[in-house]
């Protein structure tokens, strides 16, 4: 899957820079391209592969570094993975320049980020200074970052995900952590069923898993990559590799399933009360025979005209 907003690097610096008045500095993409790689030469890394992604009329771009150490070059890889270095910035106030250390994967070019983000804290006139301070705290910390993240491949080789858990995974990832959309939910089973690239595992594990997802964000915005990237990888990390987000279904607490004499008692409640009770839907589990059953909470509605839906029409 190729992203619709995979750019020229000279569409990137053509976009038309805004006026938006003296009290906000606008750091003009040439800016950021111009200080990124220089201070990254400056710090022994040399750039192997630029890529740049931008929306429509380039208010919104993003740059990505395949890096390696002039110095330590056997650092700066291993079989799977090459260092990386991202950063997004914006001409219309959307988002506040953003940086980051990472990886990419070398079979299909999957992103790969961890620890913190790094904003600029406002674009005044020292905006400049700013983005030079925020660029040079990740370089200082590119190593630190990559080994991390190489530490975190190496462990997700090792996990085994079952079918049923990893359809769990995407459940929470979609349903209560606003991590995936429909769209890429249907990307990650086609990759599931079909990969289009061979990273040396099986379909059952959990590296697998990891680039099926972050395939499918290869069609995310440019302002949100870095923060969807490095969330799926904190949850990733949080709920596979320190084992606390994987549902046994054998564990389960039945009593928050809804089920229909439950869903006739809150009907009567609402009848009566100017309150409204719903169910809120907080997981899906799935059972041995592959079955989906919601799990829901009890949410108080005070007025139904507050109630907003949204339908989404998605197979896993």
């Amino acid at each position: 899957m190729k992203s619709q907003t995979n750019v020229e690097k000279s569409y990137v610096l053509n976009a038309p820079l805004p006026n938006h008045g003296s009290t906000y500095t606008v750091i003009s993409h040439k800016q950021v391209i111009d200080t990124t790689k220089q201070m990254l030469s400056n710090s022994g890394f040399v750039v192997t592969h630029e890529y740049y992604r931008a929306n429509g009329q380039g208010q919104v771009a993003q740059g990505i570094y395949h890096i390696k150490s002039i110095h330590n070059p056997e650092n700066s890889t291993d079989n799977d993975l090459g260092m990386m270095f991202a950063w997004t910035n914006s001409y219309d106030k959307s988002i506040r320049f953003q940086c980051a250390l990472g990886a990419y994967v070398m079979a299909c070019s999957n992103g790969m980020v961890c620890g913190e983000l790094n904003y600029a804290r406002k674009h005044t006139g020292t905006a400049d200074q700013e983005i030079k301070m925020q660029i040079s705290s990740q370089i200082k910390n590119a190593q630190k970052a990559f080994d991390r993240i190489k530490k975190d491949k190496d462990a997700l080789r090792t996990v085994t995900l079952s079918e049923k858990q990893q359809a769990e995974l995407l459940g929470r990832m979609f349903f209560t952590e606003d991590l995936i959309s429909p769209r890429q939910m249907s990307t990650v089973k086609d990759e599931m069923e079909k990969p289009s690239f061979d990273y040396k595992a099986d379909q059952d594990n959990a590296w697998a898993f990891y680039n099926h997802v972050t395939h499918a964000y290869k069609s995310v915005h440019p302002r949100s990559w870095l923060s969807d990237t490095k969330n799926f990888h904190d949850f990733m990390t949080a709920n596979v590799l320190k084992g606390m987000g994987i549902i046994n279904t054998d564990t389960i607490n039945t009593n928050n399933v809804v089920d229909q004499n439950e869903s006739d008692v809150m009907l009567d409640l609402e009848e009566k009360s100017e309150i409204h009770i719903e169910p809120e839907l907080a997981d899906v589990v799935f059972e041995d025979d592959g079955k989906a059953v919601p799990v829901y909470v009890e949410k108080v509605i005070q007025q139904k005209e507050d109630i907003e839906e949204s339908n989404y029409d998605f197979e896993l």
